[in-house]
């Protein structure tokens, strides 16, 4: 008899006991579905009034779960070549997946090169994964030899664990794949939510082993440590040598490698992890980049303001930072303690915290008299280092510090003209962004989650709807586009970050603007409206580089080193193709000198061309060339970044090419 689903958004009759395979037979592109909402595989059954929709490998969705496939085979791959082996989890992540392994040596190149090897093995003979509904009963069963996976079916509705474990085994159905041979025996199988292909010959020629490292069951480091073993998997095999080509490219704009090359910043061991430090080059660049901020801050209505780096640990309890982001900031100080001559303690100290945002102490500079709503918008802005006590895991060069500057404001504005404001902010920052060569984004809305975690906001549901409602009107109203980020709120107020995209396509969260109306009603903040009563403003918060140390590192990367001449360290080099033409030279210096040019004169006793090469590799944007004939012609042969030269080029013309790049900040 006949039956109704709706497929692709149309009514559409199929037969009872229909599978979604069948239903999409000659499709040999779908390889998974989305059933009433959610991702499938193709061999479920369906019922009247499924909602069916196809997923191919051109959908993330497909590509996820390519991804957790492959991560399936190479778990299988490692069993059968390190028998004992046990199971951990094996989520698909961005552009790939991993998979965790206890009972094992660390895995050395050579034994990944194995893994691989089998891996493609598997995906040749065709192995079919196989969905088995099971009782708790049947999956220990399955599992006996498999701790950590029991371990999770009988935990698999507690509170505990972590989300990505959560996943293996959510609430509902217990399910095992089975991975069959082409006789129908089961090979091998694994307690997994699912969905996966229908065939490992799916996963085709787009798979790689790439790396391993350690790791812990569900991040508890009391725990034995496991082995992970991470790889990758695209629809093809020309996207697999585009994403290995990407990847070099990142490599080879590596922050951290080309802060060495250039001499521009170091973390020395001695200070400790995530603690940079800025040699005199990147200290140029550090430099031009806050007195730009700077004085746009103050064309912009900010006035400069400077709080201190550590505070009485009352502070973060009156702004709600220490009841939400304790784990985020350093342990407290006793500070003014006493103790006898045997270190007894006869006075305990006061608790002081390493300042981690600069919010609560411009409260205290609005709170420090009475305001009046003729000087709101009321916007403060500093420099303000801040110390944050991030896992030694996530610490990465520049872009994840424990100790860093923001470019950090406050906006404090009547309920009625915050939407303006965040207009004013937007606009700044977008425009503050082109400034520094980054033109390609989109915005991210996060809110409150309004789920199982509406617990960790504060604020009324009323409050929480008219600060969304305001951010989502400002940011469609820039034509950007607006991607929803449940969850993601700061605990206090939604947010509106700037997600922008570099040289090479990759996204950084740049720049952020928060709605908050909590901090206002902690700290008891008011002004005097027109009708004489007191009210309460509204906190904008807004960080335009996020973090100086964080925004350089993006740039260097953005830029592969060869910063635009504005923001070089050196903006021109001056190669004499002998000494007697270094006193030439020096008059040329003299006069970019006075015009605020940082140049710099190669008089060591290298030969000419090592001199360029030299230049070159420090990705000077300029390099003037000075020999008898462009002496004697008042001229220099003119070299630019990209290797293109133009001889005979008269002083002064050159000193206007340079300038016209340095004011109008040219990108090249």
């Amino acid at each position: 008899m006949a039956q109704s689903i709706t497929l692709e958004g149309q009514s559409h009759a199929f037969e009872e006991g229909m599978t979604a395979a069948q239903l999409f037979e000659g499709r040999r592109d779908v390889v998974a579905i989305r059933l009433n909402g959610a991702p499938a595989d193709l061999d479920r059954d369906l019922v009247p009034g499924d909602d069916i929709a196809p997923i191919t490998l051109a959908d993330q969705d497909g590509l996820d779960i390519l991804r957790h496939s492959a991560g399936h085979v190479v778990a299988q791959a490692v069993q059968e070549l390190f028998p004992g082996t046990t199971l951990g989890i094996g989520p698909f992540i961005t552009d790939g997946f991993y998979f965790d392994f206890g009972d094992v040596s660390p895995f050395t190149p050579e034994d990944l090169t194995s893994i691989e090897k089998r891996a493609k093995q598997i995906i040749k003979e065709g192995q079919t994964f196989h969905r088995v509904v099971v009782s708790e009963e049947d999956a220990l069963a399955r599992m006996a030899s498999e701790p950590l996976k029991s371990e999770l079916i009988t935990t698999r509705f507690s509170s505990g664990g972590d989300e990505e474990s959560a996943v293996e085994v959510a609430a509902g159905d217990l399910t095992v794949y089975e991975n069959r041979n082409r006789r129908g025996e089961v090979v091998w199988q694994d307690l997994c939510r699912g969905p996966h292909l229908p065939s490992t010959k799916l996963i085709g020629q787009g798979f790689a082993v790439t790396r391993a490292s350690a790791a812990y069951w569900r991040g508890d480091q009391s725990r034995d440590s496991l082995q992970r073993v991470y790889g990758t998997a695209w629809a093809s095999k020309d996207d697999l040598r585009a994403h290995q080509e990407r990847l070099a490219e990142a490599e080879r704009r590596d922050h951290r490698r080309l802060g060495v090359e250039l001499d521009l910043f170091s973390f020395p061991e001695e200070l400790g992890s995530g603690l940079p430090v800025f040699h005199p080059k990147g200290g140029v660049i550090k430099r031009e980049m806050e007195d730009y901020v700077r004085t746009r801050h103050i064309e912009a209505g900010f006035e400069y303001v400077g709080t201190p780096h550590i505070s009485k640990e009352e502070l973060f309890h009156t702004s709600g930072h220490l009841p939400y982001y304790a784990d985020g900031m350093f342990p407290p100080l006793a500070v003014d303690e006493v103790r006898d001559a045997d270190g007894k303690i006869i006075k305990p100290g006061h608790p002081y915290r390493l300042k981690a945002m600069n919010c609560p102490m411009h409260n205290l500079i609005y709170r420090s008299r009475g305001r009046s709503y003729r000087e709101l918008p009321l916007r403060l802005f500093e420099f303000g280092s801040v110390y944050r006590d991030e896992p030694s895991g996530v610490i990465h060069g520049l872009t994840r510090v424990r100790g860093f500057a923001q470019d950090d404001s406050h906006s404090y504005v009547t309920q009625e003209s915050a939407a303006d404001e965040i207009r004013h902010l937007l606009q700044f920052v977008l425009e503050l962004l082109r400034d520094f060569g980054l033109g390609d984004f989109y915005l991210e809305l996060s809110t409150r989650d309004d789920g199982k975690k509406k617990d960790k906001f504060i604020g009324s549901d009323e409050q929480w709807q008219t600060a969304t409602a305001v951010l989502e009107e400002v940011g469609r109203e820039t034509g950007l586009e607006l991607v929803p980020d449940p969850g993601g709120a700061a605990y206090y107020g939604p947010k509106i970050s700037v997600q922008a995209r570099d040289a090479i396509g990759r996204t950084w969260q740049m720049s952020t603007v928060q709605y908050d109306f909590n901090q206002p009603e902690r700290f008891d903040l008011e002004y005097q409206a027109s009708d004489g009563s007191r009210k309460r403003p509204v906190m904008i918060h807004s960080a335009k580089f996020g973090s100086i140390e964080r925004f350089m590192g993006v740039l260097t990367e953005h830029y592969a080193g060869a910063f635009p001449a504005w923001l070089a360290p050196v903006q021109v080099v001056g190669v004499p193709v002998a000494d007697a033409f270094v006193p030439y030279l020096e008059e040329i210096r003299g006069r970019l000198t006075a015009r605020g040019v940082r140049v710099e004169i190669d008089d060591s006793t290298d030969r000419m061309p090592k001199k360029i090469r030299t230049a070159t590799k420090q990705k000077v944007p300029f390099i003037l060339i000075a020999g008898g004939e462009d002496q004697e012609a008042g001229a220099v042969s003119f070299r630019f970044r990209d290797g293109t030269q133009r001889n005979g080029v008269p002083v002064d013309e050159a000193i206007e090419t340079i300038m016209s790049s340095i004011e109008t900040k040219a990108q090249v």
